[in-house]
């Protein structure tokens, strides 16, 4: 059996032009609570408000549960395409695929497995384990099924040949028992086309909660451009995640990519509130998005929103950076990246 890599694909930077983003749809379950219920009605608002936001840039696409795509038609607008299917959770960066160019006009796919972020006793993922073939599917792609336990918020790249990754989540046990990390990134590299990989010891504190998806890296750090990595930075002393993210920060200026060159990092502090209602949170900048001229970029109503966006603002002179509300989405546990999947035009790399 061939690999992506072997056939001449490889995943695109983020930043690279897209055809299309692709989201799910809040449905009823553990993370949102009952349908008619006010939890799940201010997610689906969160949602939607980030799928036309996306939408000021380039086509998306919605994957609604069976039955569900009236109201998310209503809530979307009529410039956002909704299809059904049947879903257990709306995390498209996770259950989705990650989308492989050939640089002449063929579009592939990376179809992981998805356990439910290692096996988490309230997820269920019966459903959402068959959402990345199926939108591989619908986008016309040629579908590669990895063995690999793995999602999309898992892994950066910066489209020249490395990619970010975490040990607390490749290697997590209850993702990928037995596997090596050598093993690991063996499967990582014939799969995205990557050479190099740059690996972080783990995530943020708040993301090993009942609901974290126990050390993502796309709230911790990610590739703005070949070279340069923002990552994420808590200026608090007393705050647990101000040494992880020192750490990270050294492990990442002492790397080369994989052309040699040094990490340029851009550091990214982080919003002012860490607790809400009595729960430490995760709130990141690094979990935005980039789109076809855009920056969807979360916002917390924190001081230090504005920060922020000016730190994306000169980092991507040539981009909008469009605020968008991450609250209700981070209490659900993620962001704006994690609920976005990216499909590349065809002819990029």
């Amino acid at each position: 059996m061939t690999t992506p890599a072997a056939d001449g694909f490889r995943m695109p930077a983020e930043w690279a032009p897209h055809e299309r983003t692709w989201m799910a749809w809040p449905g009823p379950n553990a993370t949102f609570g009952a349908e008619g219920g006010e939890a799940l009605e201010r997610a689906r608002r969160a949602w939607a408000a980030v799928a036309r936001a996306v939408r000021g840039y380039e086509p998306v696409t919605v994957v609604a549960g069976t039955g569900q795509g009236g109201g998310a038609r209503r809530l979307l607008g009529p410039d956002v395409e909704v299809v059904e299917r049947p879903l257990d959770d709306a995390w498209m960066r996770d259950i989705g695929p990650t989308f492989l160019t050939d640089g002449n006009g063929r579009l592939a796919a990376a179809d992981w497995v998805f356990n439910g972020w290692g096996g988490q006793e309230w997820a269920r993922w019966e459903r959402d384990a068959g959402a990345g073939a199926y939108v591989a599917g619908l986008a016309g792609a040629r579908t590669y099924r990895s063995s690999l336990v793995n999602e999309g918020g898992g892994l950066h790249v910066d489209g020249e040949g490395t990619v970010l990754l975490t040990e607390t989540v490749q290697l997590d046990p209850g993702r990928n028992p037995g596997r090596t990390r050598a093993e690991v990134e063996a499967e990582i590299h014939a799969y995205l086309g990557t050479t190099k990989a740059i690996w972080l010891p783990r995530g943020l504190t708040a993301d090993y909660g009942q609901f974290g998806t126990r050390g993502h890296v796309d709230i911790v750090a990610a590739f703005a451009r070949p070279g340069v990595v923002v990552a994420h930075t808590q200026p608090d002393p007393a705050h647990p995640d101000h040494e992880v993210c020192k750490e990270i920060a050294g492990l990442l200026r002492s790397s080369t990519d994989a052309r040699g060159r040094r990490l340029e990092v851009v550091e990214v502090p982080a919003p002012t509130v860490v607790e809400v209602d009595g729960e430490p949170v995760d709130y990141s900048y690094i979990n935005h998005y980039l789109c076809n001229g855009g920056v969807v970029l979360c916002a917390f109503g924190d001081p230090r929103d504005e920060q922020a966006a000016g730190i994306f603002r000169r980092l991507f002179p040539e981009r909008t950076v469009t605020p968008a509300d991450a609250r209700t989405i981070f209490a659900a546990g993620g962001g704006i990246h994690c609920i976005t999947q990216q499909q590349p035009k065809v002819g990029t790399v």
